[in-house]
């Protein structure tokens, strides 16, 4: 895809991942629609990016109708969605709050799926364009005391999979980006910081690289550090030996 002039909706604009990625895309000529729930953040970031703000939570079922309205009205077309909003929990399953639950389900599931239908019309009319979603390396490998979020994650990648071969003729590219520990706020409002000694957060701008290149190239998985692969892979094929080296690296 050729990004100088493409109209990019970037979700979770406001902070982390988010932020990278809308000030990347705009460097490389994209106009961003950057949204966020926090209003003053997102607008910091179309202050230097340009495009258009939009102030919304990810929890509304009809948040991805309203967004794509609104873009389609401001610029007539739609080239690329990056669902990258996504919310954490760490802590005991059998204590975890029942809302933080639906949250997670809300925010890191279904609203990338909510605004997937509001946009693919678009996009299959116009014979091709991208989506992109922000997963986590949590979506491939168990991790305790995160259930919750690595199910929510998990079920994204599958989504993703899925459309990727229902949409495989129509020009649309379906792209997961599967980030391991990035030093974003994310942790901050998890429930408990980060403090695995290993592996060690990476700064958010090489997720952000790794999203706008999988768009300039089309290509459709990409795992962020590329070596966190071993780990999906270790587990799938060797579960057992795979429990053992994580109880040895222990910690959330």
């Amino acid at each position: 895809m050729r990004l100088s002039g493409a109209v990019v909706i970037v979700t979770g604009a406001g902070s982390g991942i988010g932020q990278a990625t809308a000030l990347m895309l705009a460097e490389r000529g994209a106009t961003v629609v950057s949204v966020d729930r926090d209003g003053e953040a997102v607008d910091k970031v179309t202050a230097t990016t340009g495009g258009l703000a939009i102030i919304t939570d990810i929890r509304d079922p009809d948040h991805g109708g309203t967004l794509v309205a609104t873009t389609l009205e401001r610029y007539g077309h739609i080239d690329a969605v990056v669902a990258n909003a996504g919310v954490g929990y760490v802590g005991d399953f059998a204590t975890m709050p029942q809302d933080v639950i639906t949250t997670l389900v809300e925010v890191n599931f279904r609203g990338p799926m909510m605004l997937t239908r509001a946009a693919l019309p678009s996009l299959l009319a116009q014979g091709g364009g991208a989506l992109v979603y922000t997963t986590s390396i949590a979506g491939g490998v168990p991790v305790p005391t995160e259930a919750a979020y690595c199910v929510s994650k998990a079920a994204l990648e599958n989504f993703a999979d899925a459309l990727r071969e229902e949409v495989r003729k129509s020009g649309v590219i379906v792209t997961t980006i599967r980030p391991g520990v990035v030093r974003t706020a994310f942790h901050d409002h998890r429930n408990k910081p980060y403090s695995r000694k290993f592996p060690r957060p990476v700064e958010p701008e090489k997720i952000a690289a790794a999203i706008v290149d999988a768009l300039e190239k089309g290509k459709t998985r990409r795992t962020v550090p590329g070596w966190l692969e071993l780990a999906v892979k270790a587990q799938r094929r060797a579960p057992r030996v795979f429990e053992v080296l994580s109880r040895v690296f222990g910690g959330n």
